[in-house]
């Protein structure tokens, strides 16, 4: 449980900040890795959505960087169900076309409530847009060759297109061997070193993008925010969320600035943003006077504040001080229901890649579409 000194905005900015120093890796545990690869590249569009190529929600959602004073909110939870649902109709697409349903599988060791809660919600955002889900749970004392063991057998099934390795996993465990473990094409994390490798490079496409930072860029690019020549601050630089967040950032032509646990003047080097990803797990460590008016403020932190009157003891705020933030940004993602429902979404989203990698879907149907064009009208009608 977070310290109830987080539990407001009231603090001094150097206060906030003295968590985020000693620690730059997040605490929370929303965004605790999973594990699988895929090994054809993926194209950049890809980047913005798998199942769909609209990029907004309505000429509405647009959102300008402007000198506003009252924040648009970026509806995390809405564009998420408009992902799934184009998911779901592009699995019934596929299961007509060629008969395939993607599977993801999910590996978890031990009975760590939070984990089982994590697990328990993929298996129900699988069900629910028509992904099968397969589950191996492990006692907390497995050796890795039992785990190894049901990785392989993963790997090997036809059925399976993504594997995730819930962690954390126990201490005696290699956690580094065991997520090396997982077959290239189907990783659907993106953490791969060949993959962070091919998203750092000029002119190369990753094979997945990382799950938690492509749901930002899809959250900026349907909602209209304005990429290319912006200058973007990511605060904090985890190898899951903040490092990947600002190449995706690069790809998209923005100038790149990272704040991290030893940048001197982080109020002043984030104050000049136009977008602001906070991904440093400390509570409501970004102020109001961090934000330049009109900036888009994208808010990744997800942390437990003592809270007397809430039935659980806590609530769930982000890195960012909404109530100061929403006044000053022209934009900006709330906490919750903003990208924690897009998380799920896109390992959703890359599931779906995976399959239709493996199985050559686009260019079935781009032969299937081939061979209907040169019919005549008197061969389809006995069609």
């Amino acid at each position: 449980m977070a310290s109830s000194v987080l539990s407001d905005c009231s603090l001094p900015a150097p206060a906030r900040l003295l968590p985020f120093q000693r620690s730059v890796q997040s605490r929370t545990s929303q965004f605790q890795r999973s594990v699988s690869f895929a090994w054809r590249p993926l194209s950049l569009s890809a980047i913005r959505s798998t199942a769909s190529p609209h990029w907004s929600l309505s000429a509405s959602a647009s959102v300008a960087v402007t000198t506003e004073t009252s924040a648009k909110v970026i509806d995390g939870k809405a564009v998420a169900k408009q992902i799934k649902d184009e998911i779901a109709g592009e699995i019934v697409r596929m299961k007509d076309g060629i008969g395939i349903v993607p599977g993801l599988a999910v590996i978890l060791v031990g009975s760590r409530k939070d984990s089982q809660t994590y697990v328990r919600n993929k298996k129900k955002a699988c069900e629910a847009v028509g992904i099968k889900s397969y589950e191996a749970n492990l006692p907390e004392d497995s050796t890795e060759e039992e785990v190894l063991k049901h990785i392989a057998c993963f790997n090997d099934d036809p059925s399976v297109h993504g594997i995730l390795v819930q962690l954390p996993l126990p201490r005696h465990m290699n956690e580094e061997k065991i997520l090396n473990a997982i077959g290239l094409e189907k990783d659907v994390d993106g953490f791969h070193p060949l993959n962070i490798g091919r998203l750092s490079m000029q002119g190369r496409d990753p094979l997945f993008v990382p799950c938690t930072p492509k749901g930002c860029m899809e959250l900026l690019h349907r909602y209209g925010v304005e990429i290319k020549g912006k200058r973007a601050v990511v605060i904090g630089r985890s190898n899951i969320v903040g490092m990947p967040a600002a190449l995706l950032l690069q790809k998209a032509n923005a100038t790149i600035s990272m704040v991290h646990s030893y940048t001197k003047n982080p109020v002043e080097i984030t104050r000049q943003a136009d977008i602001i990803i906070s991904a440093a797990g400390v509570a409501n460590l970004v102020r109001g006077s961090w934000i330049k008016p009109g900036a888009v403020v994208i808010d990744v932190g997800i942390n437990p504040v003592d809270d007397a009157q809430s039935p659980r003891g806590y609530r769930l705020v982000g890195d960012v001080c909404y109530e100061e933030a929403c006044k000053v940004a022209s934009a900006i993602t709330p906490v919750p229901g903003g990208v924690g429902p897009m998380t799920i979404a896109m390992l959703l989203s890359n599931t779906l890649s995976s399959a239709k990698r493996i199985h050559d879907f686009n260019n079935h149907k781009k032969a299937y579409a081939g061979c209907m064009y040169i019919l005549s009208p008197e061969a389809l009608s006995t069609i």
